[in-house]
């Protein structure tokens, strides 16, 4: 009996080894297509301010992020403009961004970004994806203080649910929930922490690195000023096929 499960010990290990190196493997895959996303001011210290995370697609010059992340104007007066950051730890490049296709109400935004076309991932189907599911996402959830080094979070696909949820107070009633109301769509829960870098972070398959959504910090419970302090250990991801209508609108394909 002790050699038997000696034995089953051994498997175990042996199978949760090679899983655990499946993984590392996809991950080297998958961080070069992953960049930041921020404002770029020539003249300030320091010039770049990470706002998100992003990731590129098609033909490697199409960048998808979350749209509340690029939402407001930059200020032009000083020659601020949208960027992606390019690079690792200190050593980082800024390219102009701009906005090609927006779908405010999934809070997604395709970029256009300048420079030679930067690797890509593969948009996954995200249909067959289950609850109870283990997938993992890549990005920057506090942003580029110790310079831009992306962290990657395992994160249980927990649940597919509506995104409109009763509002406890009709003060937190707008024109976006009342049309999430009258159209409500399905996401992502998952059981892990997302801090506000982790917006547009791609939410990846351990085994394809297929991309099964896109990670978003809006829905995150609680206040802002919270977030940090006191997470919910609950996040939210827009799945994939709105990427696919973002793409199909700007006439790119995978």
């Amino acid at each position: 009996m002790m050699a038997l499960l000696t034995g089953l010990m051994v498997c175990s290990g042996f199978f949760l080894s090679k899983a655990h190196a499946e993984v590392a493997d996809t991950l080297h895959k998958i961080k070069p297509a992953v960049i930041g996303i921020g404002t770029y001011q020539p003249l300030r210290s320091p010039r770049g301010q990470l706002k998100g995370t992003g990731f590129s697609v098609a033909d490697g010059r199409h960048v998808v992020t979350c749209y509340h992340i690029v939402k407001a104007l930059p200020d032009v007066e000083k020659n601020e403009t949208w960027a992606v950051f390019v690079g690792q730890g200190r050593n980082i490049q800024y390219r102009p961004a701009s906005k090609v296709v927006i779908d405010e109400e999934n809070d997604l935004v395709l970029l256009k970004i300048e420079g030679d076309p930067l690797p890509v991932l593969k948009l996954g189907d995200e249909t067959a994806a289950r609850e109870g599911e283990q997938l993992y996402f890549t990005g920057y959830p506090i942003g580029s203080v110790l310079g831009l080094n992306a962290s990657t979070h395992r994160a249980g696909l927990a649940a597919i649910v509506p995104i409109f949820q009763p509002l406890g107070q009709a003060g937190r009633l707008n024109a976006r929930t009342i049309r999430q109301a009258d159209n409500p769509y399905r996401i992502f829960q998952l059981d892990a922490i997302a801090y506000p870098g982790n917006s547009g972070s791609p939410l990846w398959h351990p085994q394809t690195g297929e991309v099964m959504g896109v990670v978003n910090s809006v829905f995150v419970k609680g206040a802002k000023e919270t977030v940090l302090t006191d997470p919910s250990g609950i996040s939210y991801a827009i799945p994939a096929t709105y990427i696919r209508d973002l793409m199909k609108r700007a006439g790119l394909s995978q």
